[in-house]
């Protein structure tokens, strides 16, 4: 008896096309660390001497229950007047698969650097805000967050 072997063409692209979507829909394998949350620190300071500063403040719960969606409010005091104002605020995260949460561009026309949103938290982590000013400084806030069920899958 003889079998028929001959692949069809058809049956190569579904093949094909089944593996770009399972290496497309896999999971991200990199993890953010406090190594690479500061690497992105440095990128925005770009040389600057980012320092720890009261005037970035974070709200976020202690205990956050559900990581999916945690509420975060950011304030940075300034003036926010054209020669002293806040010009950025970028927001990362130590424990979510990539470092980047968001980044907001502000100005003097907003009247306050303030933001509010909600973020997904992967598992207990530190969140970071650092703020770009005006007059080339860059100030960093930190709050710890303990997730108790992971908003990533976790």
């Amino acid at each position: 008896m003889k079998t028929n072997t001959h692949v069809r063409r058809r049956d190569v692209l579904t093949i094909t096309g089944a593996g770009a979507c399972a290496l497309a829909l896999a999971p991200l394998a990199a993890h953010a660390t406090p190594q690479s949350v500061q690497a992105e620190i440095d990128k925005v300071s770009a040389g600057k001497a980012p320092k720890d500063d009261a005037r970035v403040m974070l709200t976020l719960p202690e205990i956050a229950e559900n990581g999916g969606t945690v509420p975060l409010t950011v304030n940075v005091e300034s003036p926010m007047t054209d020669a002293d104002h806040i010009k950025a605020v970028h927001i990362y995260a130590d424990g979510n698969p990539l470092p980047d949460v968001a980044s907001y561009f502000v100005g003097p026309s907003n009247g306050k650097a303030e933001l509010s949103m909600r973020i997904r938290l992967s598992t207990s982590q530190n969140v970071v805000a650092v703020a770009e000013t005006s007059t080339g400084e860059v100030l960093v806030g930190r709050k710890h967050v303990k997730v108790t069920l992971g908003g990533c899958g976790g």
